[in-house]
This record gives structure tokens, sequence and C-alpha cells, in this order.
């Protein structure tokens, strides 16, 4: 799987069905609060936007709130592992339960992700 794709699982381990995933996020911080969530998915991106502004970590937080919310996780879980000050992000989402082999679960999170989008 390339490195600039906007779905990358880690390395899986053999014994657990947990895995960790990186997305790459495009955000556009203070849009209306109706607005907010996921507008649209690429093969390269996520586009998403978010009703904070982008200060003191205002907009970072309401990216974490998002995805927890459509994963169904702990903001814990989520982390921004680039793109901290930046429109463009990565996001790591750890301790999710996916079972099969990398496309199926690719398959899946792209799912959930397109089934989020208003």
């Amino acid at each position: 799987m390339a490195s600039h794709s906007a779905i990358r699982l880690a390395a899986k381990s053999t014994k657990s069905a947990l895995r960790c995933i990186y997305l790459q996020c495009s955000v556009k911080p203070g849009t209306n609060k109706q607005r907010e969530g996921v507008v649209s998915i690429s093969d390269t991106v996520i586009e998403l936007c978010v009703a904070a502004q982008p200060k003191d970590g205002a907009a970072n937080l309401s990216v974490r709130k998002v995805f927890s919310d459509i994963f169904k996780c702990p903001k814990s879980d989520i982390k921004i592992i680039q793109g901290l000050k930046s429109q463009e992000k990565t996001v790591s989402i750890s301790g999710l339960e996916f079972r099969g082999d990398n496309e199926k679960c690719i398959s899946r999170i792209r799912e959930q992700l397109e089934s989020a989008v208003e």
C-alpha cells in the first residue's frame, strides 16, 4: 500500500485483531457547526470540516472528536501524529478491532467513513 494513501494500517500483530490505522486528512477549521464532519474521501485524503478555530489546539480536539464519534472509540485512542499546526494532518487511531486481510480492513474503514459523510 502506498504511503500517500488516505487510509493505512500499521503492522498487524498475529495474536490480535486490534489494529492501528493512519488517516491522511485535510481539515477545514472554522466552518458552520452543521457542516462538521467528514466531507469527502478520495484515494489520497479524507476531507473534514470542524467548527472550532485553529487556536490553542481547539481544531485538533474537534478532529479527534469527529473520528471518536465515527469509530465509536475513546478520544484518547486518537492522536494527531503529523500536522498539529497545519490543515494537512496524519491521524492515528489505535485499538480498533478488524479481522481479515489489509484490503478487507481498509474497505471496512472506508465504509465507516463514507457512512459519516454528510
